[in-house]
């Protein structure tokens, strides 16, 4: 037993930190799993730790590699300069990237105007626009399902408020904790619709291998479920001042 667990390890290592050092690829735009920053500019975090812990559950130094946006991480997927990210799964980014089932959630709803009528439910007619952040796993998602509805996509986060504050938009897409602090920017302005028309799935991934084999991918998905089972993500959570905002996922 203790033969075999040894030799799943070296072959997840060899697939995963290739280098003698496992590189996490780190989207810096969300800023529940991003939180801040270290006395040398690192990113901390629920994100950063658990790509820590990942780190030495494979007995391999960490290196994060940080990107300002999830659609420049998944850009970077062929350039070698990430070995496993942590980011939303979603079936865009899996051409590329083998996922694990999520570690934790996200909601993703809508903001209207105060006055607005409006229900997740009635957001996909003919007529309606909505902003969103372009690239995001929800924009994505948005993309994908939306049929009649009309996605007017920004470079980033505050370019999406922006376009639906200025433009007087029907509703902006978005991750509930951020809609919520962007209520603040126009007060009595908008509110945020009850419920969700998705929830960002995050998740760890790794590079897809040419030649099929599951060792990395094998080893990220049991650490993700044992890093639910175990308590560590929401202790992770609690620790960074996220809880209530991140909810931790079910079990596979």
């Amino acid at each position: 037993m203790a033969a075999a667990l040894t030799s799943a390890l070296a072959a997840a290592r060899a697939q995963l930190a290739p280098t003698g050092v496992l590189r996490c690829g780190i989207n810096l735009s969300n800023m529940l799993l991003v939180t801040g920053r270290g006395s040398q500019g690192e990113p901390q975090g629920v994100a950063p730790d658990l790509a820590r812990r990942l780190a030495a559950a494979l007995e391999v130094p960490a290196e994060l590699v940080p990107f300002p946006h999830p659609n420049q991480l998944c850009d970077a997927v062929d350039g070698g300069i990430w070995d496993v990210c942590l980011i939303g799964a979603d079936l865009a980014r899996a051409s590329k990237i083998d996922f694990t089932v999520a570690y934790c959630e996200i909601q993703a709803t809508y903001m209207v105007p105060i006055s607005s009528t409006k229900t997740i439910a009635d957001m996909d007619a003919k007529g309606v626009r909505i902003a969103s952040k372009n690239g995001g796993a929800y924009d994505l998602w948005l993309a994908r399902n939306l049929k009649n509805a009309e996605l007017v996509q920004a470079d980033t986060l505050d370019d999406s408020y922006d376009a639906f504050h200025s433009q007087g938009l029907d509703a902006l897409a978005g991750l509930r904790p951020k809609l919520a602090s962007d209520l603040s920017k126009d007060p009595g302005l908008y509110r945020i619709l009850e419920g969700q028309f998705m929830s960002v799935q995050q998740a760890l991934g790794c590079v897809k291998p040419a030649d099929g084999s599951r060792a990395g991918l094998d080893f990220l998905s049991q650490f993700a479920e044992d890093a639910k089972q175990s308590g560590l993500v929401q202790e992770l959570i609690d620790q960074h001042g996220v809880t209530g905002k991140l909810s931790v996922a079910g079990p596979a």
